[in-house]
């Protein structure tokens, strides 16, 4: 029955954090209890044990007298996000190359020959993004850091990633498909770097594809959807 109860509340967990970070939750938007409890079809604790968890992953934040919301995303955050990414992710990158063995560098080369043979729009419709490329190219980046012996850097790398996330989702609009950039090319740019073991240049190349990544949100496609953080904040 424990075991049950686990599972229940583990499934709960993964169906919120998920819809946060697809968007389905807005960035800021209010996690009141009762609504939560009938989107979700559990209880007040469960729900409660769930936000937690997905604030100490920094996804959500609770508030005294407010309770917990979405966390907010500003063009401030977004710039630290990117620091911190590039320096731990890039660490975590490096380690991969380092210490990964052939079955990572296999695994690697698998999931990125399946993100380019996955259209990134649906059919014709350039305005309806593909979510089965969003999950690949999640995955395809999972996989890069996976050869990193050290989980706690591992942990906390993937845990940046899934904040950025949020703002990808947040700024994704019908007209993504008419950025000048060439993210196949980016993506061929680190895979070609960790193949030949070359651990300075795979940062390099990453480092740029998530300096990309922001400066597209930020100019490219315009902030409109970043609210102007609070001073001090």
């Amino acid at each position: 029955m424990l075991s049950e109860s686990r599972t229940r509340n583990e499934a709960v967990f993964n169906r919120i954090r998920e819809d946060i970070l697809c968007g389905v939750l807005a960035p800021g938007s209010r996690l009141r209890f009762a609504d939560m409890c009938a989107r979700y079809g559990t209880s007040v604790g469960v729900v409660r044990e769930a936000l937690s968890r997905i604030s100490e992953q920094g996804l959500a934040r609770m508030e005294p007298q407010l309770g917990f919301s979405v966390v907010p995303v500003s063009v401030n955050d977004l710039r630290d996000l990117t620091e911190a990414r590039c320096d731990i992710e890039g660490l975590t990158l490096r380690y991969s190359v380092q210490h990964g063995d052939l079955a990572w560098e296999s695994s690697v080369i698998a999931i990125h020959h399946r993100l380019t043979r996955t259209p990134t729009h649906i059919g014709d419709d350039s305005r309806t993004f593909n979510e089965e490329w969003g999950t690949i190219h999640k995955q395809f980046h999972a996989a890069l850091l996976e050869g990193c012996p050290n989980r706690r850097l591992k942990g906390i790398a993937l845990s940046l990633r899934d904040a950025a996330e949020v703002y990808r989702r947040a700024g994704q609009r019908p007209t993504d498909h008419a950025s000048e950039r060439d993210v196949e090319a980016e993506h061929r740019a680190i895979v070609d770097a960790v193949i030949s073991r070359d651990a300075d240049a795979a940062v390099a190349a990453l480092v740029h594809h998530i300096r990309a990544t922001t400066d597209y949100l930020t100019h490219l496609n315009g902030a409109s959807f970043i609210q102007p953080a609070r001073k001090g904040a």
